[in-house]
């Protein structure tokens, strides 16, 4: 066998992939992959997060994320060993990440006589993982292919404008780390969030607009511009929740109207700063427990609220360092079983300090959550449901990126 080249490998990555469909990701890989003596196969996880299907499905079959090796990799963010079936070779089950929010996973069959338990090697396998994994992101909004290959059903027209809006379901700075998701992935569009780091100040949204249509989507689109629009200019918080409602009251049919919270948080003291535009309390996690609910800072829902209106006093609350910040819509919590008995407050923030206290991730305890819900109420939700998770600052070792390393 020649040399190892990872040089090579890396190289092919970033050339090949400047002219490059999506089509092309499975020879790109596979290419990379020769250059070290690997066969590699790039999963990509769907939209509900329950399975990792593969970039050439006429060579392999989806494999579930709760039940198989490959979906603990993507769980826990971890390099995992296994022993290829087929060859009976070692082989490396590597997570994919776009900066820190998990995309899918990677099979690293390697050569007859390596050692799978290799640090050296194991970090080189992560390497190429993460260059294939930004490449592949830069990728979809040109490819029908890795849409319908993340989809295990069609989209609605809400939901199709919706994921087109939204940012990566995870982000992760030094100081602010921030997670989401959105059920039901097919369906949603009435719900929403947003975040963004501008220096020393980072800001989160959450949307949850009247209705359960295309109008609905349209409101909740139009709120997410309308903040960001403000928010980009530099505008003070109570002047971003003015302009989205003056764009709603001017443009959204039929007096609708969204709620919201719209968060900023000061990231070298702490200091958070909020309005609660007629949605749920935020829920402050400290230690892993749930603390409190956030309730000043109260105003009319965006688009209610007159700019001659009396002026809202933002809340303020101090952060200390590992604390978290708990947003959702009434989505989650008045999701019904068949007995009619909700899924509640307690539930939701029970299972929350269940998973921190396992050192779950929280793109993982979140995914978790939301799945919980769902089999709530049976799998058919009557509302859009979406839960957000803020920390502050993210920890000197996260649990977002691999331990092993």
């Amino acid at each position: 066998m020649e040399t190892p080249d990872w040089y090579a490998a890396l190289c092919d990555v970033v050339e090949l992939g400047h002219v490059a469909g999506g089509d092309d990701l499975a020879w790109i890989v596979a290419r990379a992959g020769s250059r070290v003596g690997m066969d590699v196969e790039l999963y990509l996880a769907d939209l509900p997060q329950r399975r990792l299907h593969p970039l050439r499905t006429d060579l392999a079959e989806p494999l579930d994320i709760d039940s198989t090796l490959a979906g603990r990799a993507f769980r826990l963010v971890e390099p995992l060993t296994t022993t290829d079936r087929t060859t009976g070779r070692p082989a490396l089950w590597v997570p994919v990440l776009d900066g820190t929010a998990r995309i899918g996973v990677i099979s690293f069959v390697l050569p007859e006589g390596a050692d799978a338990a290799d640090r050296d090697l194991v970090a080189r396998c992560w390497t190429l993982a993460g260059l294939i994994g930004h490449l592949c992101v830069t990728k979809f909004p040109q490819s029908d292919t890795l849409h319908r290959l993340t989809r295990p059903k069609p989209l609605a027209v809400t939901a199709e404008l919706l994921w087109q809006l939204l940012p990566p379901r995870t982000f992760a700075c030094r100081d602010l780390t921030v997670s989401a998701v959105v059920e039901y992935y097919d369906q949603a569009g009435g719900d929403g969030y947003d975040y963004t780091t501008q220096g020393t100040v980072g800001h989160v949204a959450v949307f949850d607009a009247t209705g359960h249509d295309l109008q609905a989507g349209l409101v909740c689109s139009m709120a997410l511009a309308a903040t960001r629009r403000a928010r980009r200019a530099g505008r003070s918080l109570r002047d971003i929740a003015h302009e989205a409602d003056e764009i709603l009251r001017a443009n959204a049919a039929g007096s609708r109207f969204t709620t919201a919270v719209l968060a900023e948080l000061r990231l070298d003291t702490g200091v958070l700063s909020y309005l609660n535009a007629g949605h749920p309390p935020p829920i402050l996690l400290r230690g892993g427990k749930a603390l409190k609910e956030l309730p000043d800072g109260r105003r009319m829902p965006l688009g209610l609220q007159h700019l001659s209106a009396k002026p809202v006093v933002p809340g303020r609350e101090r952060l200390e360092p590992g604390d978290r910040l708990l947003l959702y819509t009434d989505g989650i919590t008045q999701a019904r079983d068949e007995h009619g008995e909700e899924f509640g407050v307690e539930r939701l923030t029970g299972l929350v300090e269940r998973h921190c206290a396992a050192g779950l991730p929280a793109p993982e305890t979140l995914r978790r959550i939301s799945h919980a819900m769902l089999e709530h109420q049976q799998g058919i939700l009557h509302d859009d449901a979406t839960l957000l998770m803020m920390e502050w600052p993210t920890p000197p070792h996260p649990s977002l990126l691999p331990t092993s390393l």
